[in-house]
């Protein structure tokens, strides 16, 4: 059990949690909470053992592995699959120990272990995870150097995941995902088999893969029993009580008071007075639940409202490079109420896509007519790192109205939630959170036709995504987003369309039937293409390669050789004359582990013959 007694956490200054006390059970699934700058990512780090706390205790049971997400993603020659497989410290270390040692008691101890540990199976295992995550069996076999940072961060994410610890610490895993992988990690934590502690602001994770949700707010750790919604039913119930509670020692306070303040004076009262004023004394004060201010989104709306469709795509190839495109003889259209939601593993042409429609991306082929005096604002992600870190909202809202007067824009800051000393604060000093608000605001200043959000909740709390919603609902104009969170498209969208295949499909079913079709095809759908640094989808392979096939040929041919040299490691010790008298068990053990290894040489060969097979083919 994870124990947190009476815990205090201080960073630079700061009292993030107050004298906090917390337990959590042995195979809980808890999500943790909070308003972005709460001090979840640093009880995290108190957890870890990075960061001394002031006051109070942390208590891991001593057997318990502790397991979170690497903050730098891997990197160099290894393959994807080998660096998961190395997660398991305790495997890998029991298959090097292999390679060397000759002692016939040192081999059956190793070998029954791997038994144990179900090590035989792990490459199987380790490959479903990145299968999941979104990586071909071709990509697994392909240096972790060559796949770019936000896929590297994946390869992370599985090695972690494939360990399996004792305590998994997540913080944010979905930052890093498309709609597909999140919908596969919610199913994976749903069935995780230990204790995992995951900080989130995705509604549906949090919904169907947590049991628990830790709330932390205004310096304390509550824990509530059940998904999101539940948890939300409870602190509501909760703040009512306290409302009348507070409300009721209020009357009573008041009623004691004036009591002492009539009767202090009086000498036959005097004794009765003082007795109040204990009572006074010893009354905890309830405080009833403050509701945080939640800052307002909202989207100015168009001038007038454009002839339909605004934007029609007839027959158009596009993407980078004339020879290979990424999308090819799509039509579609948009209208001025269309609320669409793309689609489609990364790296498949989401963003490929949004970029022609914001006549950022000129197609090879076909047309592409918009209305006459159309207005597009796009927001993406990569846009956030444009800001000017010294310049505040101001400075930068200022530029879009030149001479306003100051009143004026200092409205106009205020209306993107910047009002007062925020409107002044640098950019620099801005979480990210108020970066995404700050950049959202700037693109829709005009008051656009249409609105393209590549991702735009990465950095928003529960609340704000709330708020994003609500704003794009209230929006005339059309919308068009690619988003991971669940919880924005099902309040939002109205039309879902595919990209996959070269192609850009409508999607006849809700998010439900998607993420069935997600979760029995993944392993079987082409991976995605790799993506640049700039965004850009790299060209697909047109036919399948023969260098990662020969790669996997040459990890089974290994495997063949290294299994192969146990089991005559532990003939020889079986073919010891004396060993079933003099040591029975001993042998038993051996015995064992011969079985097992003759299974696992068995797979290796299997692999072998597959890969071969494939090569071959290809050939």
């Amino acid at each position: 059990m994870l124990v947190m007694t009476d815990l205090s956490i201080r960073l630079a200054g700061r009292l993030l949690i107050d004298q906090s006390s917390v337990q959590i059970a042995p195979g809980a699934r808890v999500g943790l909470v909070g308003r972005n700058g709460t001090g979840k990512s640093t009880l995290f780090k108190a957890i870890r053992g990075e960061l001394a706390t002031e006051t109070g205790t942390i208590t891991i049971p001593p057997r318990w592995r502790l397991g979170s997400l690497a903050q730098e993603a891997p990197d160099g020659p290894e393959s994807l699959i080998e660096v998961v497989l190395k997660a398991d410290l305790e495997r890998d270390a029991l298959l090097r120990e292999a390679d060397e040692v000759h002692d016939p008691d040192r081999i059956a101890e190793i070998q029954t272990r791997l038994v144990d540990i179900d090590a035989h199976s792990a490459p199987a295992r380790a490959a479903a995870i990145l299968s999941g995550l979104g990586f071909s069996v071709e990509e697994q076999a392909r240096p972790v150097q060559e796949f770019s940072g936000g896929w590297r961060m994946r390869v992370a994410l599985a090695a972690t995941l494939f360990a399996a610890p004792d305590l998994l610490l997540l913080d944010e895993p979905t930052n890093y995902l498309d709609l597909e992988g999140t919908l596969w990690l919610e199913d994976h934590l749903a069935s995780y088999p230990r204790t995992v502690i995951v900080i989130s602001h995705d509604r549906d994770l949090l919904e169907t893969s947590v049991d628990q949700i830790l709330h932390l707010e205004r310096g304390k750790l509550t824990l509530y029993r059940g998904g999101y919604s539940s948890f939300e039913e409870q602190r509501a119930t909760r703040a009512m009580l306290d409302a009348k509670h507070a409300k009721r020692q209020e009357a009573e306070r008041k009623r004691l008071q004036a009591f002492v303040d009539r009767f202090k004076a009086k000498a036959s009262k005097a004794r009765q007075a003082q007795s109040r004023v204990k009572m006074l004394e010893r009354m905890k004060p309830v405080t009833a639940l403050v509701t945080e201010e939640v800052r307002e989104i909202s989207f100015p709306p168009p001038e007038k409202l454009l002839s339909p469709p605004i934007i029609a795509v007839d027959g158009v190839t596009v993407g980078y490079d004339p020879q290979d495109p990424v999308l090819r003889r799509v039509t579609l259209r948009i209208d001025n109420d269309d609320r669409v939601a793309l689609l489609g593993a990364n790296g498949n042409g989401k963003s490929t896509l949004v970029k022609l429609l914001a006549n950022r991306l000129k197609p090879f082929s076909g047309s592409v007519t918009r209305a006459e005096k159309l207005s597009i604002a796009y927001f993406a992600q990569h846009q956030l790192d444009e800001l000017n870190e010294q310049a505040s909202a101001y400075d930068h809202i200022r530029k879009l109205m030149g001479d306003a007067p100051e009143a004026k824009v200092r409205g106009r800051a205020g209306a993107i939630g910047f009002s007062g000393k925020a409107a002044d604060t640098a950019v620099g000093s801005l979480s990210g959170g108020e970066k995404a608000r700050l950049l959202l605001g700037l693109a829709t200043f005009f008051g656009p036709n249409m609105i393209i959000l590549d991702e735009p909740t990465n950095h928003l709390d529960i609340d704000s995504r709330a708020a994003l919603a609500e704003a794009i609902n209230e929006y005339p104009g059309a919308v068009i987003m690619v988003s991971h969170d669940r919880y924005l498209i099902e309040a939002c969208a109205d039309r879902l369309w595919v990209v996959a295949d070269h192609a850009v499909k409508p999607f006849d079913g809700d998010l439900d039937d998607y993420q069935r079709a997600v979760l029995t095809s993944r392993s079987q759908r082409q991976a995605p293409r790799e993506v640049d640094n700039n965004g850009h989808d790299q060209p697909e392979r047109k036919t399948v390669k023969r260098a990662p096939l020969k790669q996997k040929i040459s990890q089974a041919e290994a495997e063949i050789e290294r299994i192969s040299g146990i089991i005559a490691k532990i003939d020889t010790a079986l073919a010891l004359p004396d060993i079933f008298s003099r040591d029975p068990k001993q042998a038993a053990q051996l015995t064992k582990a011969r079985a097992s290894a003759a299974v696992a040489l068995q797979r290796a060969e299997e692999a072998w013959l597959e890969a071969s097979a494939e090569e071959e083919a290809a050939s």
